[in-house]
């Protein structure tokens, strides 16, 4: 199963009010395990950032505006999350943005049914409890120390690594760990199974036995097993 892990930064929080997406990350995911495949891209939103924006991702209008524009890069970020499904943290957010991009291409909306909402998720899981990335990457022990800034690549990562969690992410690295290491996956991981230092006592007394044996000469000789292991019938 491919997944793709994705993150946007943008002019503000307004994508119907002409807000635009100035950052996309994402990390590709096969089998809930990290591919190593990545798509990345600063974009010229050809408008002001605002300054709330600005102090959350830090990206100014003079280091964007040498960058592509959507419609320059449309074409490969299509082809990068054709056919998977997206995983998003508050993901009405991203899409909402992403939608309105897409549509100024003349491209279609993502696909609803694809998108694998994070911060719903983690409500389920922790309902109650804060569900931010930064508060998810603290319950679940994620180093997120580089996030001084948000960044659409970096936490797209660390997103990646949240939703293995929250889809009980141990045995996937058990299962990754095993691939790394060459032997091929769980079939050829050894697995070693513990003795009992006092054997079970039998669980069929002598009377038992005996009644069992009485039973089967009750049968006679022509007991339907005995052609199966090559018994001969007795004249």
């Amino acid at each position: 199963m491919r997944e793709i892990v994705l993150d946007t930064e943008t002019t503000g929080v307004e994508a119907n009010g002409g807000d635009r997406i100035v950052e996309i990350g994402c990390v590709e995911l096969l089998n809930h395990c990290p591919s190593g495949r990545s798509f990345h891209c600063y974009i010229n939103p050809e408008r002001p950032m605002s300054e709330g924006a600005f102090k959350v991702h830090g990206l100014s209008d003079a280091f964007l505006a040498p960058q592509p524009v959507f419609a320059a890069i449309a074409d490969e970020f299509i082809g990068f999350i054709e056919g998977a499904r997206l995983v998003i943290h508050n993901a009405a957010f991203d899409v909402g943005f992403l939608n309105m991009e897409l549509k100024r291409v003349g491209q279609g909306p993502i696909e609803p049914s694809l998108v694998v909402d994070t911060l719903s998720m983690a409500r389920r899981k922790h309902p109650g409890a804060s569900n931010s990335l930064d508060a998810l990457c603290s319950r679940y022990g994620i180093d997120n120390s580089r996030r001084t800034k948000h960044g659409a690549l970096l936490d797209a990562e660390i997103l990646a690594e949240v939703y293995i969690e929250l889809i009980g992410g141990k045995q996937a690295s058990l299962i990754l760990g095993a691939v790394e290491s060459g032997r091929g996956g769980l079939a050829g991981m050894k697995i070693e199974r513990p003795q009992r230092l006092r054997p079970l006592a039998p669980r069929l007394d002598d009377a038992t036995i005996a009644a069992h044996e009485v039973f089967i000469r009750s049968l006679g000789k022509a007991q339907l097993w005995r052609g199966y292991l090559g018994i001969a019938e007795e004249g």
